[in-house]
């Protein structure tokens, strides 16, 4: 069988301890998946791994509002980044809640009959804007806005992890496509995905098991309010900024002002804005942050030294993944539920 991984071969899961170990542990609970590939491609990197399986937990699994709505949320998100990997998933993870119809209509490219479910997706999808007018009002509760708008953020970046370092193969042969296929894999996962477990627990393996990330993270952001949300939001935010250390200063420069002047588009073909093979390490930042599935193999060898191993790619891509995150977020329409009610 393939590889599922591009440019790095991570350790096998069987190997695994303390952190990353306890990483799986949640993951086969929570999310019904022993070993997720999304988050195997970051075991590298323990406190990354750590805070993007608490933010997606702490928002797609534990926070508020129904399962449903907020993958198809995640499956917008991932429909707008053009990530086929993540949209199989959401659309086979559709089936899991019980939701057979909209699963199959929305695997078919049709929008959901039901208006406010097709007004989730198409929120989801307008969350890659950065302050795109289409992002208010909310087509859900505002007390589920840390949630919703969590999992959004959680996608825009696994979405570009996956599409750098995943090939686009969510199943051996693409088989996920026939629709028994999605059907059977989704009913596999059904019992976990329709349990809501507590919140929290994800933010344990962040400060009670040698990641002690929460303490300078800093706060978390004002949308998030007094969720656990927030706290996975900020560790996954210094978490993946630490990967700004393998950029220089000028390199670190250019991101910044790169993504600052993003409007969401996807970069054409010739894109001037990428600098070449000579400054390796900010191509490759901003393709993760703009275009990951654009990433080659003379990229990352142009990138690669003795010194610089597959844990320095993933904080690399990391680091600009989040950059786009970073983005997206500064720029949300933010409503609190004091102020909707």
């Amino acid at each position: 069988m393939s590889s599922p991984y591009r440019h790095t071969t991570p350790p096998e899961p069987a190997t695994a301890v303390g952190p990353v170990r306890a990483v799986y542990s949640q993951l086969a609970r929570d999310f019904g998946i022993t070993r997720a590939s999304t988050f195997v491609v970051l075991s590298s990197t323990p406190g990354i791994m750590a805070s993007a399986w608490a933010l997606m937990r702490e928002s797609l699994i534990a926070g508020d509002g129904g399962r449903t709505g907020k993958e198809l949320a995640a499956l917008g998100v991932s429909e707008a980044n053009r990530c086929p990997f993540c949209v199989d998933a959401h659309r086979m993870l559709l089936h899991a809640t019980g939701d057979h119809a909209l699963a199959e209509r929305v695997a078919r490219g049709e929008t959901p009959a039901d208006e406010q479910q097709a007004q989730v997706l198409a929120w989801g999808r307008a969350t890659r804007i950065p302050g795109a007018p289409e992002l208010t009002p909310y087509p859900f509760p505002a007390a589920h806005a840390p949630a919703y708008i969590g999992t959004a953020l959680a996608f825009h970046f696994i979405n570009r992890v996956v599409s750098a370092l995943l090939t686009e193969q969510l199943l051996p042969g693409n088989v996920q496509r026939f629709r028994a296929v999605r059907s059977l894999g989704g009913r596999s996962l059904s019992r976990t995905v329709r349990r809501h477990p507590a919140p929290g627990a994800g933010l344990t393996l962040l400060d009670g098991a040698g990641l002690p990330l929460l303490d300078h993270a800093g706060p978390g952001p004002d949308w998030a309010g007094a969720t656990t949300v927030g706290p996975a939001y900020a560790a996954l935010r210094a978490a993946a900024g630490e990967g700004g250390g393998l950029l220089d200063a000028a390199d670190r420069t250019l991101v910044r002002e790169t993504l600052g002047a993003w409007d969401g588009a996807h970069p054409p073909l010739a894109w001037d804005g990428i600098p070449g093979r000579g400054r390796p390490g900010a191509r490759l930042a901003l393709l993760a942050a703009l275009a990951p599935y654009r990433i080659t193999e003379e990229d990352v060898a142009a990138w690669r030294t003795p010194d610089r191993t597959d844990a320095c790619l993933v904080r690399l891509v990391a680091y600009g993944a989040f950059a786009a995150v970073d983005r997206i977020e500064s720029a949300l329409p933010v409503r609190t539920a004091r102020e909707a009610s």
